[in-house]
């Protein structure tokens, strides 16, 4: 039904599945950009007036070469990342015209992917028990805040740094005494991600042994309960409530983030038992303390954490974070250096499993070379790719129409005049700018890699 592939090549696993996804910001783009990269068609709905909030704004990120162009929308980060290798469709599903495609697209797609509040698709006539009706075969996907039905939540608006206050990952980040804290990257979403493309597997399993369709409804509330899933428990099992305890670990003595050499250097050491114990103190220098009565336990380095702390970062601040890992990881001593954006992107081992993927982008883009961020996973018989670039807005609305629906040139015309397709966003708002060197300047960044693409290969 869709890419025609030579018969020497592997079958990519979701390759003759077709995916309508209409949803925003990070957990279902990117679940269904994944699902691109295993080979699924991906057609991402859009409308004029509202488009991902991943091509501008807050959740948009960097634009390339931190230029937006004349096209800002098409140039943001976070949007390329995670839409590679769709098709885009703008299509107006408030106006009944743009609707009525959208349910044709339906009954010949095997996926719709949805994140909008539930009473939106109730009040399009798309929720599940009406969309089976188009298509009997239907796997949709829902992913909301608090998921579907009649709790008090259901209908809330949401997004994954709040969502961390309510599941309870809030509350045990940050330092004894000090204020909850944020999470740091809202990881949720990633969680969500990969409990939908497990969703999307189960069901398309279930509809090949069934030949019936399901509803996929995900909550993001409840995955997120998993995150502080160690207080909750205790607090079922014995009424206990934990505090947030900073960098250290309930039984884990000594663990923190310890000061290494260079500026801002660092690396996280985490000691199990007393036989790591013994082997830390060797490694560092400090055989006396292995021998120390009051460190000989677990329950006495967690009193004395302060004084070991002082010991370890004596030695990791004369030391570099890298030969730290190595030294402690070959001891059997867990420990890993606090990676940056920069040491992330071109770690060997990163680099090893082909992670970072290069992405040539069409001349019109203006954007060259990327590189991009693969996948977590890799199959033993069947090599991946990225398919190609994020899409430009509206980039494939007559592609679709008259390829899938097999509208014609009439049609699309009249759709285009009454402004229910469309390829620029109506609702377009000034982009600011501001110089690298400045972002410095002010703090927002802690320096600018000015031969970056060269290191990349790019």
């Amino acid at each position: 039904m869709r890419n025609e592939r030579k018969p020497d090549m592997a079958r990519l696993p979701l390759e003759g599945i077709r995916v309508l996804e209409s949803s925003y910001v990070f957990a279902l783009p990117y679940a269904a950009g994944l699902m691109a990269d295993l080979g699924a068609e991906v057609i991402k709905v859009e409308g004029p007036g509202r488009m991902d909030t991943t091509r501008a704004g807050g959740f948009a990120g960097a634009h390339a070469d931190n230029d937006p162009g004349d096209d800002p929308w098409n140039r943001t980060a976070t949007f390329n990342m995670l839409n590679r290798g769709k098709k885009s469709l703008v299509l107006d599903l408030s106006k009944p015209e743009g609707l009525n495609v959208f349910k044709e697209l339906i009954q010949v797609s095997d996926i719709v992917m949805e994140n909008f509040t539930p009473r939106v698709m109730r009040r399009w006539g798309l929720d599940y028990p009406n969309m089976k009706k188009l298509k009997p075969d239907i796997v949709m996907v829902s992913n909301t805040g608090y998921g579907h039905g009649a709790g008090p939540y259901s209908e809330y608006p949401a997004q994954a740094t709040t969502q961390e206050a309510t599941h309870g990952l809030t509350h045990i980040t940050g330092y004894p005494g000090d204020i909850p804290s944020k999470a740091g990257q809202s990881f949720v979403d990633f969680l969500a991600c990969w409990a939908c493309l497990l969703g999307v597997a189960l069901g398309l399993r279930h509809r090949n042994r069934t030949g019936k369709g399901l509803w996929l409804d995900v909550g993001m509330y409840q995955l997120g309960a998993f995150t502080a899933s160690e207080y909750i428990l205790d607090w079922l099992a014995n009424g206990r409530l934990g505090d947030r305890i900073g960098n250290r670990h309930p039984w884990r003595a000594p663990q923190g983030s310890y000061p290494c050499a260079g500026e801002d250097q660092w690396c996280v050491i985490s000691v199990g038992d007393d036989e790591e114990w013994a082997s830390l103190c060797r490694e560092i220098g400090a055989s006396p303390m292995a021998s120390d009565s009051r460190f000989a336990t677990h329950a006495g380095r967690v009193v004395h954490h302060d004084e070991i702390d002082t010991a370890i970062s004596a030695w990791t601040k004369t030391q570099a974070k890298f030969d730290i890992m190595e030294r402690l990881q070959g001891a059997g001593v867990p420990c890993g250096p606090v990676f940056d954006a920069k040491d992330t992107s071109l770690d060997p081992h990163h680099l090893s499993r082909q992670f970072l993927e290069k992405v040539e982008y069409p001349a019109d883009r203006k954007m060259g070379a990327r590189t991009l961020m693969g996948r977590p996973w890799r199959l033993s018989k069947t090599p991946m790719s990225i398919k190609g670039p994020a899409p430009k807005f509206g980039d494939h609305n007559r592609d679709v129409l008259q390829g899938v629906l097999g509208y014609t040139d009439a049609q699309c015309d009249e759709l285009e005049s009454a402004g229910i397709l469309a390829d620029r966003p109506t609702n377009v708002q000034p982009t600011p700018t501001m110089s690298l060197q400045d972002m410095v300047k002010q703090g927002r960044l802690a320096y600018v890699d000015t031969d970056f693409k060269d290191k990349l290969g790019i």
